[in-house]
């Protein structure tokens, strides 16, 4: 799915460099801040700290192709004079990108075999402020308090960024001053001044406390608004894993920066796709760890912007089968979240599944493990009808303008929630083992809507076809045959796995692939009949890897059903019999 993988190109040829002018506009803006020590001018450096950083990236990509200090010098004479005015702004070097680039622009300005004045007194200064940084400061009244206290350097600048950032903190925690006076100050007019100074500091874990009290602050006061580039330095440190930050603040930080959001779930999302290998526990794991379904549940907002962004993927790749499988494990862990809040929310379904049919909400939300298995059939046709009446009305509104454009809709949105409630097609898929051919009608429809929702050039009613005739080679090879098959009997079902026929659409071969690995687990066949009629098949049809997949999404879902121990442990014994074949068949 190659929107979900981003393109790489690489640059062959250094970025363009930069003019004189350029240059020296950034060196008057060096000059006016100073060393930042007045509120405007920490502001305005904190504001253009992302904009140094890629300038300062760019002179190290087009230092890197000088050949001397001398040839730099004479291309950009200002660059000695900007990169000392930065040493000496706090605000700067308290950000440790920009710190880093720093140093890696006076090293590269670094004359290992200095050939002219020009290089040695060049190395000269490059060594005085390698060791002003190195030192953090040289102020003479700092240096005096470190003497007589016998404080290291290092210890007296944690000590005081600590107590700053509890002072700064202190004031934060504050309710809101201006609701009984709207001519009065408020308090929370430091709140965007104070995320503004964050900005240099997110990757520093003494001012961790102040970064969650700053996200975690109560927004009852328009004039509490988070600066947005605090937020985006933030939010590209977390990715970058250059910042630590404690469950509830990058919850925080996603409720308030969407873009943020938007990278944790494309994150997993190229993530389920790139690795093949993934298992269900493993994926479960994943999203736990992720934070994702425990934000959804504080946070109805994010939710619904989670849900849509896996809405969007959906729409170009209805057939990627990872993706779907990472929506319903999502789902369901989302669900879990969802319980244990239930004593502090009471936020309803409508309002958290806004575009499905509701009166497939509950029935669908419903978990197998929650009725009786005697009742999972009537349920599941229950379902399938229902389904059926909604693409049965979008066909015969077809043509109809923006009236069928409803229905199309709303039939997406109905597809959109079985994937999400997948569970239901699993025992859909595990009660056709089981089915007489009179019963199989409605539960093969479901699965076929399931993998061909669309009904693309209105081939709905020829996949049912191919997968009627799946289910009655498997009905017959493992319910009725006593004794082991000839592999030539075999081929119908290959032939269907396999089968490109032109004009025609191919059979869905995980829609088949799902049926035959089903009866080899849950039929009453013997386990060496079903090993060689599903090792069988999946050798001739190259799905090895594929069988394995829905084999080990099988037993998990064991877990969530009502089966008697008895038959968990037969199932359990039977799908490690058959993972073992598939692996040594490899």
């Amino acid at each position: 799915m190659s929107q979900l993988q981003p393109v790489i190109q690489l640059q062959s040829m250094a970025e363009p460099l930069l003019n004189i002018q350029e240059m020296q506009v950034w060196l008057d803006k060096a000059v006016a801040w100073g060393q930042a020590d007045s509120p405007d001018t920490q502001r305005d450096t904190c504001l253009h700290l992302n904009r140094l950083r890629d300038l300062l990236q760019q002179l190290l990509t087009n230092m890197n192709n000088m050949s001397s200090t001398t040839e730099t010098m004479k291309t950009l004479p200002f660059l000695g004079q900007f990169l000392g005015r930065l040493c000496w702004n706090p605000c700067v070097t308290a950000d440790a990108t920009s710190r880093r680039l720093l140093f890696q622009c006076l090293w590269g300005l670094y004359s290992e075999h200095p050939g002219n004045a020009v290089e040695r007194k060049a190395n000269q200064w490059i060594r005085k402020v390698l060791c002003q940084l190195a030192t953090e400061d040289d102020d003479a009244a700092a240096q005096a308090v470190m003497k007589n206290m016998g404080v290291p350097p290092e210890e007296y600048y944690l000590k005081v960024l600590r107590k700053k950032v509890a002072l700064l903190q202190e004031n934060i925690g504050k309710s809101c001053s201006s609701l009984g006076d709207i001519n009065q100050r408020c308090s929370c007019d430091s709140i965007l001044a104070t995320s503004e100074a964050c900005v240099p500091l997110v990757t520093c874990p003494e001012a961790a406390p102040l970064i969650g009290a700053l996200l975690q602050q109560p927004v009852t006061c328009v004039r509490a608004a988070l600066s947005e580039d605090f937020l985006d330095a933030l939010s590209s440190a977390y990715l970058s894993q250059c910042s630590s930050l404690e469950e509830q603040t990058v919850i925080s930080l996603w409720y308030h920066n969407l873009s943020s959001l938007e990278e944790a779930v494309l994150s997993q999302l190229e993530d389920v796709v790139t690795n093949k290998g993934s298992t269900p526990q493993r994926l479960e794991e994943q999203l736990a760890q992720s934070l994702l379904p425990k934000a959804c549940a504080q946070h109805c907002s994010i939710f619904l912007v989670v849900k849509d962004i896996f809405r969007s993927i959906l729409k170009q790749a209805e057939g990627v089968e990872p993706v779907k499988h990472l929506i319903q494990t999502f789902t369901s862990c989302f669900l879990r979240e969802l319980a244990l809040l239930q004593n502090q929310t009471s936020i309803s379904l409508k309002a958290l599944f806004p575009e499905s049919p509701q009166s497939l909400l509950l029935p669908l939300l419903t978990l197998p493990s929650e009725m009786s298995q005697e009742a999972w059939r009537r349920h599941l046709n229950w379902l399938s009808g229902s389904l059926q009446r909604l693409t049965e009305e979008e066909e015969e509104g077809d043509g109809d303008g923006s009236s069928s454009s409803k229905r199309h809709h709303t039939v997406f949105e109905a597809w959109f929630l079985l994937v999400q409630c997948g569970h239901w097609v699993q025992v859909a898929v595990q009660l056709l083992v089981t089915s007489e051919p009179e019963d199989c009608g409605p539960l093969l429809w479901l699965l076929t809507f399931y993998h061909h929702p669309t009904n693309r050039w209105h081939h709905r009613e020829l996949q049912l076809m191919h997968a009627k005739e799946a289910w009655d080679h498997l009905h017959s090879f493992f319910l009725i045959s006593a004794r082991p098959l000839p592999v030539d009997c075999l081929q119908s079902l290959v032939f269907l796995l396999s089968s490109t026929q032109p004009q025609q659409p191919s059979p869905s071969p995980l829609l088949i692939l799902d049926l035959l690995v089903n009866f080899a687990v849950f039929s009453q066949h013997s386990l060496s009949a079903s090993t060689q009629i599903l090792q069988a098949v999946v050798d001739q049809s190259g799905l090895v890897d594929e069988a394995a997949c829905v084999l080990s999404s099988l037993r998990p879902r064991l877990n969530e059903g009502s089966r008697s121990s008895d038959d968990c442990n037969r199932v359990h014994l039977r799908i490690k019999a058959l993972q073992n074949t598939l692996v040594h068949s490899v």
